[in-house]
């Protein structure tokens, strides 16, 4: 379930504003969500930073793989984190989007991490858990 604070309006207006968005946990494999959530929000006009450490100086969707947050946040300013990474990842990626200035942890299907998700919004992040950003941008800002 996502936080209270998370109202339609609030992610609504974190998209619009928003244009780059880090991919915590990207696959190089076209049939992975992260694959496809981040080839869709780039079909959609935004700048997708894929994070892996595993795949890190490839390039994949056109873009250059980083290890973390961290190395990411210095060729571009970071948006939204928009993570598919276990939930016991979270408190460090929350600490790494604190750190970059990221609008947004994006904490997608299936991953909650109250603790995190606390650490970020204490900080001025907006932070949404449980949601898929597709699915929620579709509902926004499809045509059909």
């Amino acid at each position: 379930m996502h936080t209270d604070t998370t109202s339609h309006d609030a992610i609504g207006a974190c998209l619009v504003r928003s244009r780059t968005i880090a991919v915590p946990g990207f696959s190089a494999n076209p049939e992975r969500p992260s694959h496809q959530v981040a080839a869709y929000m780039q079909q959609q006009g935004y700048r997708i930073v894929p994070v892996n450490p595993g795949l890190a100086g490839q390039t994949l969707l056109g873009e250059l793989v980083y290890p973390d947050l961290l190395a990411a946040a210095q060729a571009y300013t970071i948006d939204i984190v928009d993570c598919f990474r276990q939930a016991s990842y979270m408190p460090q990626l929350a600490q790494q989007a604190i750190q970059i200035g990221a609008r947004c942890l994006w904490m997608q299907s299936g991953i909650t991490h109250p603790q995190a998700a606390a650490t970020a919004q204490a900080a001025g992040l907006l932070v949404v858990m449980d949601l898929c950003l597709k699915i929620e941008h579709r509902k926004r800002f499809s045509q059909c």
